[in-house]
């Protein structure tokens, strides 16, 4: 079983409970790549600055840039109207039956002496 599930639209992957929001897939791959390459100089910006600075603003800044254009934050990448519930837990959800089951066969498939 995948550590984190990926919901059945395809919309949203489960760490600890909570959905967040999948990539675009609509983005080719070198804009994908590129994207990626930008939030990752990014966050080391931000680990790397020191608090209260102007560059750690900046470098925040920078990691919502690239993750709104990943199609991570920001307006929903899809357009069938389904509302958004990017970091909303999963059992708060309409994904909650299909969570719950997943964690179900989870468990079943870690049971030792199978």
């Amino acid at each position: 079983m995948p550590e984190y599930p990926t919901t059945p639209d395809n919309r949203y992957f489960v760490v600890r409970g909570r959905l967040w929001r999948q990539c675009n897939p609509a983005l080719d791959q070198d804009t994908h790549d590129r994207l990626v390459a930008e939030l990752m100089a990014a966050r080391r910006s931000v680990r790397d600055a020191k608090a209260g600075s102007c560059d750690l603003a900046e470098a925040r800044k920078r990691v919502d840039d690239a993750k709104v254009a990943l199609g991570e934050r920001g307006s929903p990448w899809w357009d069938d109207g389904a509302p958004d519930y990017n970091r909303y837990l999963a059992r708060n959800t309409p994904y909650a039956d299909w969570y719950a089951d997943w964690e179900d066969r989870a468990l079943t498939a870690k049971q030792p002496g199978d």
